[in-house]
């Protein structure tokens, strides 16, 4: 078994805000778990605190958020409060319906990818364990520079 075999991804997907169409992220959620990935799930309606909480205590790679009614407009807060706990390394990935200029906001601030519909699960899994990879490496990049 390789290295890349036994790399298992750990992904929180969830819901900020008010928006409660959890379809399309129960969807992405089974991909990654059919993908290998181990997955934290959510139920809709997770306030920004409860997200960076859950994030850091299952010590996930990348947080995917899924918007439809205009949630992730509060994402460049939860920017701000991962990196305010230390979770600066985390990949966070947006999913939904999301307008080309609030697309271009939530890259300015730190997300990582959109993904549109239409897009396919394999490219969603694929991007999401580059990310997951990407991730571990800064997080252990971060862990070196500490320890000096």
């Amino acid at each position: 078994m390789t290295p890349e075999d036994s790399f298992r991804p750990r992904v929180l997907v969830t819901k900020i805000g008010l928006d409660g169409h959890d379809r399309g992220s129960r969807i992405v959620a089974a991909a990654c778990r059919d993908a290998g990935m181990e997955v934290i799930y959510t139920p809709p309606w997770q306030t920004i605190a409860a997200v960076v909480k859950l994030a850091l205590e299952e010590d996930v790679d990348v947080v995917g958020i899924s918007s439809l009614a205009t949630d992730h407009l509060i994402v460049p807060k939860l920017m701000t409060a991962l990196r305010d706990a230390g979770l600066g390394h985390m990949r966070v990935v947006v999913g939904g319906i999301v307008p080309d200029n609030e697309e271009k906001m939530l890259l300015e601030c730190g997300v990582r990818q959109v993904f549109h519909p239409g897009g396919t699960m394999d490219e969603i899994t694929t991007k999401i364990r580059d990310y997951a990879r990407e991730a571990r490496e800064a997080g252990a990049h971060a862990d070196q520079e500490q320890a000096t």
